[in-house]
This record gives structure tokens, C-alpha cells and sequence, in this order.
């Protein structure tokens, strides 16, 4: 088939798992014979009104990535609905010259930030929409649209949800969570892989790692966003260091919340024992997991939860929030140590049974390990996401459009309840 996704990160421009799981799907999908081209952006760091577009080829997949067309402002949450139609103007421009020499059997967009272009670029190149809906806004705010561009954002993704020829979700819970958000009833569940070269870990550089912390190690990756809830673990740690007082915690992601957590670290006296190490390289990243006595996952909300395949992957055994797809992913604590999202006392129990038997320890992350290599591979997923546009395109668009929303846009109205 030939593909055109629509994405506005894609590697190296990462800010989460999204960049990452286009990334992956497309490559898979071009390393099996389809035509790829992914149109994305130049990167927020990148001053839009003097920047280059580019156009190279990647492991296979074509990448265009556009500059924005006005408004130039930030990417902020002032200006974001703004920063979001400049971005949208640019692809729908970029997939109309594409048309020109280059047409897809399939437009597949992630995200609200590309609904609008995928809506215009359906039309242009005659293809079905597929659209991927990797987190929800009400979600993030745990079932809460607390103000103006919250609500905004909402409405795109219902309105996308409602619009796509196809939707396809990571988890059961965002399964749910799109039914209940949206009266979107048909969402297809794929979800979240990870690429064998994940397993692969430099053994040199991981006992240097070792060395370099107290025993036993905690380890944090992620973005440092309320949502993945790094706070819980900070407010965990006091706790935690009663039981064991020479632990360790590492956390190790970028964000806007890094300052707050590095303030509470000091306010809950642990500022000596948690480690804030900044964006790491995969090699660095894998090799830091794989030398933790436990990976923590503490999420408040969490679709899926890929943080975790990458510990289980590397055999280090996995302390996770009950939230969302991690829910899944524990199976009844088969594959892990589980704690109520947001709950530190629980969070640090959890980690102290998991530290102080590691004979259960090690059998519950050698299952979670066989788990994510069996079911959770890129090739089998990127052939599923094949698979629904074979669908799309031979059903073309039964779905109506527009919106139908149970529940008012209010400030004061809970529209699901995260528990």
C-alpha cells in the first residue's frame, strides 16, 4: 500500500511516545514493502519564520517535515490553538503539492493536533482517514476540562473521533475512554510495541551505571509532567529510605514540571537521594533501567504505558500505577508490583515488597518479559495497523460526522470518573 502519516513529531523531534510509535509503525511498514511518507514538523525549538522545510529518506520512510504557516507564536498554552492551525495550513499545503507526483491509499494522522489537516488531505488525495487517538485531553486532566483550551482541544478530538473513516486506540481503557468521551463505540485496539534493539543492553556501560548510584537503585523514566506522576514517587521516597536507607532514585526525563519536583525533593528532605539526570541517549537510558533493582511507572494517567515494556524488556522488575493501559500490562500484578495511582504510601509498600523478595521479584519480571517479547513486537503491530486501512479503504466512510457529546462543557462537570 502506499501510506501517508500525519504526525507532528517524528524522530529525532521526540517530545513522548508518539513520535516514537510513528517512528516505529512506519518503518515496520516500509521495511515490509508499502510506500511511506510521513509529513510532520521541523521541531518547537525552531523558529518557523526562518526556517528550512525538509526532505530526506529515513530506514525507508520518506519524512517531510514543514514549517509552520502563520500565526508565528509559541508553543505555549496562550498560543497554542494558533501554533496548532499554522501546523495544519502547512500540511494540508505540503500533502496538496505531494498530490501532485504522489498519492496515498491511506491517510493516517495521530493526534488532534493533525485532525484538521487529515480531514482536508482525505479529500485531496481520495484515501480513507485513519486516525490514532494516543491520549485524551479529558484524560490528562483525570476526566476534568478545567479551562478554555481544554475544552477547545476536547471538541477537536471528538470531532476527529466522530469524523475518520477508522479509529484506532493503544489500550482497552482508551478504548473506554473514547466510548464514554465521544459515543465512539468502534475503536480498534493496537497497541504499543517494542523494537527488539530495546533488549539490547551495553553490559559494560550498565555495571558502570551501577556503580555510580547506592544500592538499591530506583528508576523513573519519563516525560516530567504532572500526568506521570514523578511527585508521587519524590513523596514515596521518605518512606521508602525507612526500610531501606540507602536507596536511590534516579529520574530520568525532561519537562515542565522538573523544577516543582526538584523543590519537593527538598521539602521532603530527599534532595540527596533523588537524581534528576536529564534527557539520556537510548543507549544511556536502557543501560540505566537495566542496572535499577526496580523500575517505577507511577503514572495518574497513562493510555497505555511503554515505559513499562522497556523495563520488562530488559528483565528489571516493574512497580506501576493502576491507571489506564498499565492496568493491562500488570495483569493482577502477574507482571509487576501495583499501587493506586497517586497513592505514595502505596507506591512505597509496593516497592518494598518488591525489594526485600527478590526470588518473586525476578519471577514476576522474567513472565512480564516473556509477555512483552511474545505479544508486543513492532512487525506483527505494524501489520494489524495494515490491516484496519485494508478495512477503511474497502468500506470507505459509513461513520457520521461531527460530534455527539454526553456531556456539557463545563467547568464544574466531571465527564468520567478515571477510578
Amino acid at each position: 500500500m502506499r501510506i501517508c502519516h500525519l504526525s507532528w513529531e517524528y524522530p529525532p523531534v521526540v517530545y513522548g511516545g508518539l513520535g516514537q510509535h510513528v517512528f516505529a509503525v512506519a518503518t515496520e511498514q516500509a521495511r515490509a514493502g508499502h510506500e511511506v511518507v510521513v509529513i510532520s514538523h521541523v521541531g518547537i525549538d525552531v523558529d518557523d519564520a526562518t526556517a528550512t522545510p525538509q526532505d530526506e529518506v529515513i530506514d525507508g520512510v520518506r519524512v517531510i517535515r514543514v514549517v509552520r504557516d502563520a500565526p508565528y507564536v509559541p508553543f505555549d498554552a496562550e498560543t497554542l490553538l494558533g501554533w496548532v492551525a499554522g501546523l495544519a495550513s502547512a500540511m494540508a499545503r505540503r500533502g496538496i503539492e505531494l498530490a501532485r507526483e504522489w498519492k496515498p491509499d491511506v491517510v493516517h494522522a495521530h493526534d488532534w493536533l493533525t485532525a484538521h489537516a487529515a480531514s482536508e488531505l482525505r479529500e485531496v488525495f481520495e484515501a480513507p482517514w485513519v486516525h490514532t487517538i494516543h491520549a485524551t485531553e479529558a484524560g490528562r486532566h483525570q476526566g476534568w476540562l478545567p479551562g478554555s483550551l481544554s475544552r477547545s482541544i476536547h471538541s477537536i478530538e471528538g470531532w476527529s473521533a466522530r469524523s475518520a473513516d477508522r479509529v484506532l486506540v493503544c489500550s482497552k481503557h482508551m478504548q473506554w475512554e473514547v466510548d464514554r468521551l465521544f459515543s465512539v463505540s468502534d475503536a480498534v485496539v493496537v497497541p504499543n510495541g517494542i523494537s527488539a534493539a530495546a533488549a539490547l543492553v551495553d553490559a559494560d556501560l550498565r555495571e558502570s551505571v551501577r556503580q555510580s548510584y547506592r544500592t538499591p537503585l530506583i528508576v523513573h523514566t519519563g516525560r516530567l509532567e504532572w500526568e506521570k506522576g514523578a511527585h508521587t514517587l519524590i513523596e514515596a521516597m521518605p518512606r521508602i529510605r525507612r526500610t531501606f536507607p540507602d536507596a536511590e532514585c534516579v529520574i530520568a526525563g525532561r519537562g515542565s514540571q522538573e523544577q516543582s519536583l526538584r523543590d519537593l525533593a527538598r521539602r521532603k528532605r530527599v534532595a540527596s537521594r533523588v537524581r534528576f539526570a536529564g534527557w539520556l541517549p537510548d543507549r544511556e537510558l536502557r543501560a540505566l533501567v537495566a542496572a535499577a533493582d526496580v523500575a517505577i511507572v507511577p503514572s495518574i494517567y497513562e493510555p497505555f504505558g511503554i515505559v513499562a515494556l522497556e523495563a520488562a524488556v530488559v528483565g528489571t522488575p516493574v512497580v506501576a500505577a493502576k491507571a489506564g493501559g498499565l492496568i493491562e500490562f500488570l495483569a493482577d500484578d502477574r507482571h509487576g508490583w501495583s499501587f493506586e495511582a497517586g497513592d505514595s504510601r502505596g507506591l512505597a509498600d509496593a516497592v518494598c515488597s518488591s525489594l526485600a523478595d527478590s526470588r518473586e521479584s525476578a519471577r514476576r519480571a522474567e513472565a512480564a518479559r516473556r509477555h512483552v517479547l511474545d505479544k508486543h513486537g513492532w512487525p506483527s503491530i505494524a501489520e494489524k495497523v495494515v490491516g484496519e486501512y485494508v478495512t477503511a479503504t474497502s468500506k470507505g466512510n459509513t461513520r457520521v460526522e461531527g460530534i455527539v457529546d454526553p456531556v456539557p462543557h463545563t467547568d464544574g462537570n466531571l465527564l468520567f470518573d478515571v477510578q
